[in-house]
């Protein structure tokens, strides 16, 4: 993808950034002029993102985000090739098991939330003393609509979102004025991470969406270009449900 435009002056830290959601937010941002670092645990996927992405304008550093050595990488190899990491994109999660919770490996449980949340926190850590507590930025947390609602044969997963829907609150109170916090709440989104809950069945899937279709990458790159941008100066603690409307089926009748 070729950059067009005027440089934002902008950094932003995208974690998960390689594919899906993540690439989809990296594309937004790119586009309006921002410097971005992706994370990603291959490799290679990684450094085709860049490539597809712009290397003049994006850099990519693997590793598993629930790793602090790695999450002190990603945050020191943004400041050295940027000087800045103004917008926190936290993506990454993991999803690795179906099934009722009264069946739940605990051991699964805990890499659910290191995973989802507690590599979040880091993240938030990190950039908050690298460059946001002194100067300003906004964080923007990838939740689901699993954390607004009992998730059947993803308990795990819902659970995690909805603890990552509280990190949110916790850090918009604490960093304030300087920093906001918000967080996204998609519905399906089209990405190999989600693959299992439409494939096969894509149309049966998408009628029950009000608005006819899954959610795509674009859908929810544009709402965290949205929550990152001059326009939500004013927004702070909230979660953005982009669903589709498939919340609006959750009434009686």
């Amino acid at each position: 993808m070729a950059y067009e435009g005027t440089d934002s002056g902008k950094v932003a830290l995208i974690t998960g950034g390689s594919r899906g959601i993540g690439y989809g937010v990296a594309e937004a941002l790119v586009a309006r002029g921002d410097r971005v670092c992706i994370t990603g645990r291959n490799e290679d996927t990684l450094k085709e993102a860049v490539e597809q992405l712009g290397a003049d304008r994006v850099i990519g550093i693997a590793g598993k985000a629930h790793d602090e050595v790695h999450q002190e990488a990603a945050v020191a190899g943004t400041m050295e090739a940027f000087g800045r990491v103004d917008f926190l994109i936290n993506n990454a999660g993991t999803n690795p098991v179906f099934g009722p919770l009264a069946d739940l490996d605990l051991g699964v449980a805990r890499k659910v939330f290191e995973t989802n949340v507690i590599s979040a926190l880091g993240f938030a850590q990190r950039t908050w003393h690298a460059w946001q507590k002194d100067n300003g930025g906004a964080i923007v947390n990838i939740a689901s609509i699993a954390g607004l609602s009992a998730s059947p044969f993803i308990g795990a997963y819902g659970m995690s979102k909805a603890a990552m829907i509280n990190l949110t609150l916790q850090l918009a109170h604490e960093m304030a004025p300087g920093v906001r916090v918000n967080a996204i709440a998609p519905a399906v989104v089209k990405t190999r991470f989600a693959q299992s809950l439409y494939e096969g069945r894509e149309a049966e899937a998408a009628a029950a969406y009000p608005l006819g279709r899954l959610g795509v990458p674009a859908d929810i790159g544009g709402a965290a270009a949205f929550l990152t941008s001059a326009q939500a100066e004013w927004i702070t603690g909230q979660t953005l449900v982009v669903d589709g409307g498939i919340f609006l089926n959750a009434g009686v009748g």
